[in-house]
This record gives C-alpha cells, sequence and structure tokens, in this order.
C-alpha cells in the first residue's frame, strides 16, 4: 500500500530529518539512504521496519546535521596519530611510496578522536525518530487499507448478488434443458442406437450442473470477507482467493446454457478482476 511519513528531530548533537515512503509491491522490498554517522544502525532499522511492514516496496532517507559545536569538536588522538605514523615510516624505508596524503592519514580509524556519548545520542535518536516515523507510516497505510477494504466488500456484495441472480434462475433454466433434452431423445430414439443416446443425454445433463460451482463461489467470497475483517496480513491470502473466484467463474461461463447465466459469469469475471487489482494493493 502507498503512504508517506516525515518526522524531525534536533538536539545537542544536531538535527535529524525521516522520510519514509511506501508503494505496492507484491513483496518487501527497501531501501535505505543514510549518512555515514548512522551506517552501523542501517539492519536495526531494516529489522524494525519488517515487523509492521510485511509488502510493499519502501524508501527510507535519513538527512543528519551535525550541531557546530559538535562539528568543531574534532580532535586528533595524538598516541594514535604516532603509532600510524611510525609504522608508515617503517613502510617507507622498506617499501618507497612516495609522500603520504594527509588526508587518507585522518581517515585511519583512530586518528580522530569521536565523541562517544554524543554518537551514542545521535544513534539513539535516530532509532527513536525512525519508530516514531514508521508508526506515521503504518498509520497512513491502515487509513488506505480501511477504504480499499470498503471497496472490495462492495465487490463482494456485488458477487454474491450475480450468484443469487444465477442459483434464482436454475429451476426455469433446468426446466428449459430438461424439454431440449426431451426432444433430443425424440429426434434420436428412431434409428439410433442405446449408448449414443445415453452419451448424448449425460452430456448434457453435465453442462447442466453448476450447483458446485454457485456453492463454492459462495465460499470463496464468504472467506474473503472472513479475510477483511482479520487482523493478520491478508494480501497474499486474497490473491489466492481470487485466483480460485476466477477459475470456478470462468467454469460457470463454460457450462452455462442459458444466455443470462452467461452474462452474469462475464459479470462476475469482471467484479473479480477489479478485485484482484485492487487486492495487490493490500499487506
Amino acid at each position: 500500500m502507498t503512504g508517506f511519513a516525515r518526522r524531525e528531530s534536533s538536539g545537542p548533537w544536531g538535527s535529524l530529518v525521516c522520510e519514509l515512503r511506501s508503494v505496492n509491491h507484491r513483496f518487501l522490498e527497501t531501501g535505505f539512504r543514510l549518512p555515514e554517522e548512522l551506517r552501523a544502525i542501517e539492519g536495526d532499522l531494516r529489522q524494525r521496519l519488517a515487523r509492521d511492514v510485511r509488502r510493499g516496496k519502501v524508501d527510507c532517507t535519513i538527512t543528519y546535521r551535525a550541531a557546530q559545536a559538535a562539528a568543531a569538536s574534532l580532535e586528533v588522538d595524538a598516541g594514535a596519530l604516532d603509532r600510524l605514523t611510525g609504522r608508515l615510516d617503517e613502510l617507507q624505508r622498506v617499501i618507497p611510496v612516495g609522500t603520504v596524503n594527509l588526508l587518507e592519514v585522518l581517515r585511519w580509524p583512530g586518528v580522530l578522536k569521536d565523541l562517544s556519548v554524543a554518537g551514542e545520542a545521535l544513534l539513539t535518536a535516530t532509532r527513536e525518530l525512525f519508530e516514531a516515523a514508521v508508526e506515521d507510516l503504518c498509520a497512513a497505510r491502515a487509513r488506505e487499507g480501511a477504504k480499499l477494504r470498503d471497496v472490495l466488500e462492495q465487490r463482494c456484495e456485488g458477487l454474491a448478488a450475480l450468484v443469487a441472480q444465477v442459483q434464482a434462475r436454475l429451476p426455469e433454466v433446468q426446466s428449459r434443458l430438461t424439454t431440449r433434452v426431451r426432444e433430443r431423445i425424440k429426434e434420436l430414439a428412431s434409428g439410433t442406437d442405446p449408448e449414443r443416446l445415453e452419451q448424448e443425454i449425460a452430456l448434457l445433463l453435465q453442462r447442466l450442473d453448476v450447483d458446485e460451482e454457485l456453492e463454492r463461489l459462495t465460499g470463496h467470497i464468504d472467506e474473503v470477507r472472513r479475510v477483511l475483517t482479520g487482523n493478520e496480513p491478508a494480501g497474499r491470502r486474497l490473491d489466492f482467493l481470487m485466483q480460485e473466484l476466477n477459475r470456478e467463474a470462468n467454469t460457470l461461463s463454460s457450462k452455462s446454457q442459458d444466455l443470462e447465466t452467461t452474462r452474469s459469469a462475464v459479470d462476475m469475471k469482471v467484479l473479480i478482476e477489479q478485485m484482484r487489482e485492487q487486492v495487490q494493493n493490500l499487506e
């Protein structure tokens, strides 16, 4: 399902902005754009998102701006620098490599002191901010899901009405087809062997029987409604039910010996296709 959430936070460590965007997808696919200061907790954020979001393509963007005090507080660890330059001197005596880039020296782990208290505070604030953004995203998706549930319920009502319409016509259709069978029997009775006659009757009666398809359609509609009112993720289960509904509607259409029943089967397939498109948006 689609959704959007944006949260901001600020503190002694600086300011954070978290944006979450969700679009429809058959499975859960996540993309994170984080500053280097937050790369260490990317795995934690992915796990947190997966707890509440089971389906959809979700993009997360977190921007961080350090406070001026934090940016100006970079200090060089003299001991680490001495150890590093000592090793560089040893390497240059063995393998002359020319001059050493000072920026590369500063990038070496441990040369620049990290204010661990501010770093932990930043990570904690990021987790809290992300938690709030995920809750907002889920709330937005839930609102959309409620609207989609109403749409699907309307389609279920339409399907149930069509099934009832076909069932109401069954006695008339059966009576008409029985008359046709009897007329066919009279035509084939003279000069036709009994085996051929039995085959013709069995074929017509088989095409007449659609009770099983109507019962299955009713059962699948009830199951769709049950899934829509549950609290568990419903998207994939509803995908399967749409396939089953479409299969029964196709069988009903192929067996139909009545124009009105055929039209009802076509209308069913239209409603099922509309439902299938909407189900792709559900988690």
